[in-house]
């Protein structure tokens, strides 16, 4: 299968116990769900070939012979010949170069489970961005790369290092991958791997950079154990990520960006039901099952609400600093369960211990780690209601009946709103989908032309918002950023949306158009998408509608509501 089979070695029956031996595995590989081969058109520069890998969770057994478990760490070491003209990188903390022979040689000095061994190679070069840290891109995507990050990211290191303790990875380097890479953004130890197509919206770029140098105490340094509670590394990086915003960009930035998560949290619970069993923090991991089909916003964002809580008990955020400098100082370089953090947490705080806070009713931590549904608790986020009160303001006026759409224009000026403002908006409408059309038309007259100019974070949502309304006069924006975009996180919602409302033909053609563009993998995802029962309807009339529009739309039958199904963007997040 993809995911590969066991390999089992006998060892020399003399063998004494602790007596050191060698083992040496003969292989070959090509291609697997770890490593992903790119053609030079499926590069911004067009001009080299490009492959990267992407080991989380259990896909690195395609790339190398390992024990695939985070309960299992080890130092590595690798040697790599590349044509000339190629850069090789790898998660590791030691690299040189012969460049008489074309051979790169990588070391590893920590201990890492197999998921963070990484590799990217392609024409790739740098710049330094700070002491200790330095972008790699493609030619025509560094000057943009460095002016996003330069000087930044030693402030946001410095910042971890003041709650958390020493950054013990010595580099902390960044490289923007093609957008065929999977999914945001990836830990790995040393280079931090990230899509390309973030750079264009600043906000998501600092928080995800940020959550990924939060990683590299909770998730890196300390690992979960089991992938049955990865909440261990996501829910610890997610509250370190937001202390590390908080010290760094406010409170106010910090819960904007909070309920914008809160709210895609809840959006995702309603979707999936309350009693579905991957709304547990600690999930039951079936055997066959890929352990990244169980990571979701629960792990992210019920992880981040049961660590808050931890850190509500001990009366100051930073009591709880310090007690997760401990944690980490303990732990680094090992693998943990939950009841290591709690028993922890526990034995750093007798008095808690002693109040028997782990069995306050409602609130027990056994409930926590396995109660279906929302949070038990969630932050209170009345610092950032400067931010977050214009914007459900926004959206009463809008969403009242009747309409006075003069009110609602003149209430706010999207242009000078933060960006997380205006997706958590958008996303409000798009729940609320589908609008009046009286509502939808006075939207796209006061907004369409603004959102254009703004960047593709919010212009996906506005295009999903315009699909599940089938408003058809801004139908072609929907053809022109789908033209431009080769990105799983910008195609994939707008093609789920298109497919399950009426404009399945609408999405195959621009699909026909496109598809030489795509990545094998999302071209593969797409069509999977299309292929979900085709049954055409008679003709509708289109004489009101821009040429960019089909004149025949199909539907199907199986997917009644517009917003009935799970789109990927409520449930793929960064890693």
């Amino acid at each position: 299968t993809d995911y590969g089979s066991s390999l089992t070695i006998s060892l020399p029956a003399a063998l004494q116990p602790h007596q050191p031996f060698q083992i040496i595995v003969r292989y070959t590989t090509a291609d697997g769900p770890a490593i992903w081969w790119l053609d030079p058109e499926l590069t911004y520069g067009n001009a080299k070939p490009f492959v990267f890998t992407q080991g989380h969770s259990v896909c690195n057994r395609s790339f190398f012979p390992c024990f695939d478990t985070p309960a299992v760490k080890c130092t590595y070491s690798a040697t790599v010949k590349a044509p000339a003209g190629i850069q090789v990188l790898m998660s590791a903390t030691q690299s040189t170069y012969l460049e008489e022979e074309g051979v790169y040689q990588f070391y590893m000095e920590y201990p890492v489970p197999a998921y963070l061994v990484a590799l990217v190679a392609g024409d790739l070069i740098h710049a330094d961005i700070g002491p200790r840290s330095r972008v790699w891109a493609e030619p025509c995507l560094l000057p943009t790369a460095i002016s996003k990050l330069s000087g930044i990211v030693e402030r946001w290191l410095t910042a971890a290092e003041s709650l958390y303790g020493p950054y013990i990875w010595g580099r902390y380097d960044i490289v923007f991958l093609p957008p065929s890479f999977p999914i945001v953004a990836m830990e790995n130890p040393c280079l931090t791997f990230i899509i390309s197509s973030i750079l264009e919206s600043d906000e998501f770029l600092i928080i995800d950079v940020i959550h990924e140098v939060a990683h590299s105490w909770f998730g890196n340094a300390v690992t979960n154990a089991t992938w049955e509670e990865m909440w261990l590394s996501e829910g610890l990086a997610t509250y370190a990520q937001r202390r590390i915003t908080t010290e760094t960009y406010g409170a106010a930035f910090t819960c904007l960006e909070t309920a914008f998560r809160l709210d895609a949290l809840h959006r995702q619970m309603k979707l999936l039901g309350e009693d579905n069993p991957v709304s547990k923090l600690q999930v039951k991991l079936e055997p066959g099952v890929n352990p990244s089909n169980l990571m979701n916003l629960f792990t992210y964002e019920k992880g981040y609400c049961f660590v808050y809580y931890l850190s509500q008990l001990c009366g100051d955020p930073k009591h709880f600093d310090s007690f997760l400098r401990a944690y980490i100082e303990k732990y680094k370089f090992t693998s943990v369960v939950a009841q290591d953090l709690l028993d922890s947490f526990l034995n750093f705080f007798p008095e808690l211990k002693e109040q028997c806070v782990e069995s306050k009713a409602g609130l027990e931590f056994e409930r926590w780690l396995n109660a279906t549904g929302p949070p038990l608790a969630e932050p209170d986020l009345s610092q950032g209601s400067c931010l977050t009160r214009p914007v459900e303001t926004l959206f009463k006026l809008w969403t009242t009946e009747p309409l006075d759409s003069a009110a609602a224009a003149s209430s706010a000026d999207l242009t000078k709103w933060r960006t997380f403002q205006t997706v958590l908006f958008l996303d409000r409408l798009l729940d609320g989908s589908p609008l009046p059309h009286e509502v939808i038309k006075k939207l796209s007259e006061c907004y369409s032309s603004q959102l254009d100019s703004m960047n593709a974070e919010i212009r996906i949502r506005w295009l999903q918002i315009v699909v599940r309304n089938d408003y058809y006069p801004d139908l072609y924006k929907v053809r022109r950023f789908l033209e431009n975009q080769m990105s799983r996180m910008y195609t994939i919602p707008l093609y789920e949306d298109l497919c399950t409302g009426t404009l399945k033909s609408f999405a195959l053609e621009i699909f026909y158009q496109t598809q030489n563009q795509l990545h094998p993998n999302l071209r593969k995802t797409i069509q999977q998408i299309l292929s979900q029962g085709l049954n055409p309807l008679p003709a509708i009339d289109t004489t009101a509608v821009t040429t960019d529009t089909p004149a025949m739309v199909l539907e199907d039958k199986v997917s009644e509501a517009t917003n009935g199904a799970i789109s990927l963007r409520d449930v793929n997040v960064s890693a």
